[in-house]
């Protein structure tokens, strides 16, 4: 399934569920490294270079968001998803204030948690290409720095939020751009009137797009968006 193994430090105290999670992973192609508690954790991390983390919230010894908080002040770039019982607001809040990438309540599924790990090494993928700041999108050629859109000779000018929108499907032509990553990437916060103002941008980018048939934004239902098109990447 992966081009190169992917490590991954699950930290979970519930001593089956971990063990059931490390083992599906494993036949998933990935390194899963199985911690009790968040100290084994923070040791683990310390020791060992991971490409992604699954904590649960509830552990003894160190809670999966005291375990984010010491992971962020050595690495700010490592994926993080937690694992929690808990369902309230304001702790979905405090682990993406602490830079969480995901947030799962249990019970989950094992193929939804592994939904959400591709999605995130996707984007991972897609921010390796974070210098580039020209792209081909089909028959148009995208300058994120300059903020223009030319086809045919034309060139437009777009706003702030209009090309950073598309750069970001631009990164991940071709692949699913997480509606909520997109929003906290870009408006800081996934509550419902910035999501409405997205839509309302990606009705605008799809308008700028239309003069190209080969060309496409489309919504993936519950989890973002795909902007299709036959020829991407940098120019």
């Amino acid at each position: 399934m992966n081009d190169e193994k992917v490590k991954i430090l699950l930290c979970e105290d519930d001593e089956n569920l971990g063990m059931l999670l490390r083992e599906y992973l494993q036949t998933k192609g990935y390194d899963a490294d199985l911690q009790p508690d968040g100290e084994a954790g923070y040791k683990a991390f310390t020791r060992s270079k991971y490409d992604l983390c699954v904590l649960d919230v509830m552990m003894p010894k160190k809670d999966g968001f005291a375990l984010a908080a010491d992971i962020r002040s050595i690495n700010t770039d490592v994926p993080i998803i937690f694992l929690t019982a808990k369902s309230m607001k304001e702790d979905i809040l405090q682990g993406f204030k602490l830079g969480a990438d995901d947030y799962l309540s249990k019970p989950f599924s094992m193929e939804e948690l592994l939904s959400r790990i591709e999605s995130i090494l996707r984007r991972v993928r897609g921010k390796k290409v974070k210098d580039v700041v020209v792209f081909n999108i089909g028959a148009f050629i995208f300058d994120a720095q300059k903020q223009t859109l030319a086809f045919d000779g034309e060139t437009k000018k777009l706003t702030t939020k209009e090309s950073e929108l598309l750069r970001l499907l631009a990164s991940n032509a071709n692949n699913i751009l997480e509606r909520n990553y997109a929003l906290k990437s870009i408006w800081e916060d996934d509550n419902y009137f910035n999501a409405r103002s997205m839509d309302v941008y990606i009705t605008k980018l799809r308008k700028l797009l239309k003069d190209d048939p080969n060309v496409a934004i489309i919504n993936i239902h519950g989890k973002g968006y795909k902007l299709i098109t036959p020829q991407a990447g940098e120019v």
